[in-house]
C-alpha cells in the first residue's frame, strides 16, 4: 500500500514537472517572437538614403533619414541611395564634316527623393544602364553632329553646355537629377588621317606667323635704319650750316688751330713738315 502511494506521488511530480518546463518553453517561445517582433517592428534609414516601404509586397510610401517603425510581418522596406553617383560612357559618333569621333562622357546624377515612389513604379531602380547610359549615347550623337570636327576641338566647352542642357531636360522626365557641373567631356579622339591633317595645319600656321613676324622685324629694321640715315644727314647739314655760318674756311682753319699740340706732321718721302691744307 505504501509503496504504490509512493509511485502516485512521484508520476504526479513528474507530470508537475513536465507542465512547468512546457509552460517556461512557451513563455520563452512568446517572448522570443515578441522580441523579434518588437527588432523587426523598427528600422533606420542612414543619411543619404531613403527607405521604399512595401505593404504585402506593394510599394505604398517613402521614409526619410532616422529610427522608423514599420508593421512587422506586413511591411518591409528597401533603402535607396540618393547620393551623387558617377556614371562613364564611351560613344562613338560621326562630326558635321562626316569626321568619325570617338569620346567618352562623364556624369555625375542621383534620384529626386522626392520623387522615388513614381520612379520604383514606372522604372525601377536600375536606372544607370536603362536610362542613363541611353541617353548620353543618343545626346552625343544629336550633339557632335551640330559640329565639325575642328569646332569639336576649338568649341568644346559649349559642346559640354549643350549636352548638359539636353541630358538635364531629359533625365528630368526620368525623376533623374544631373549634378551642377555634372559633365565631363574625357576626349575627343578622331582618325590617325585627321589628326595627321590638324598638325600639318597647325606647322603651316606655325610657319606663316613666323615668316609674318621675320617680315615686320625686318619692315622695323629698315625704318630704323632709314630713321638714322635721316638723322645723319640732318646732323651733317646742321654742320655745314654752322661752319658755313661762322666764316667757312677761316673757321676750319680756326678750329684746326685750337687742337694742334705745336707739331707739324711729317710725310713719306720728305723731311718737312706737312701744311694746312685748305679744305673747300
Amino acid at each position: 500500500m505504501g509503496y504504490e502511494q509512493d509511485r502516485i506521488k512521484e508520476r504526479e511530480e513528474h507530470r508537475q514537472f513536465v507542465r512547468t518546463i512546457v509552460r517556461w518553453s512557451v513563455i520563452t517561445f512568446i517572448a522570443l517572437i515578441g522580441l523579434s517582433t518588437s527588432c523587426s517592428s523598427f528600422y533606420t534609414v542612414p543619411s543619404g538614403k531613403r527607405a521604399l516601404v512595401f505593404t504585402w509586397g506593394e510599394i505604398t510610401s517613402v521614409s526619410g533619414e532616422g529610427l522608423r517603425w514599420k508593421t512587422p510581418w506586413i511591411q518591409s522596406v528597401e533603402k535607396v541611395d540618393i547620393r551623387i553617383r558617377k556614371v562613364e560612357t564611351p560613344a562613338d559618333t560621326v562630326s558635321k564634316d562626316l569626321q568619325a569621333v570617338s569620346t567618352t562622357v562623364a556624369l555625375n546624377y542621383s534620384l529626386a527623393p522626392d520623387k522615388l515612389k513614381e520612379l520604383y513604379s514606372t522604372i525601377g531602380l536600375d536606372v544607370e544602364q536603362r536610362i542613363v547610359a541611353a541617353r548620353i549615347q543618343e545626346t552625343v550623337k544629336a550633339t557632335t553632329a551640330r559640329y565639325t570636327a575642328e569646332e569639336l576641338i576649338a568649341q568644346r566647352e559649349n559642346v559640354r553646355v549643350e549636352m548638359v542642357n539636353s541630358l538635364t531636360q531629359q533625365l528630368l522626365e526620368y525623376h533623374i537629377l544631373v549634378a551642377p557641373g555634372g559633365v565631363q567631356i574625357t576626349n575627343f579622339d578622331f582618325s590617325k588621317a585627321f589628326n595627321e591633317s590638324i598638325e600639318e595645319k597647325q606647322i603651316a600656321e606655325q610657319r606663316a606667323l613666323t615668316a609674318k613676324n621675320n617680315l615686320v622685324r625686318i619692315e622695323v629694321e629698315a625704318e630704323q635704319r632709314i630713321t638714322q640715315a635721316r638723322g645723319e644727314a640732318e646732323a651733317i647739314r646742321i654742320q655745314a650750316d654752322a661752319i658755313r655760318a661762322q666764316g667757312g674756311k677761316e673757321y676750319v682753319n680756326l678750329k684746326a688751330i685750337e687742337r694742334w699740340d705745336g707739331k707739324l706732321p711729317t710725310y713719306t718721302g720728305g723731311s718737312g713738315p706737312i701744311p694746312f691744307i685748305e679744305v673747300r
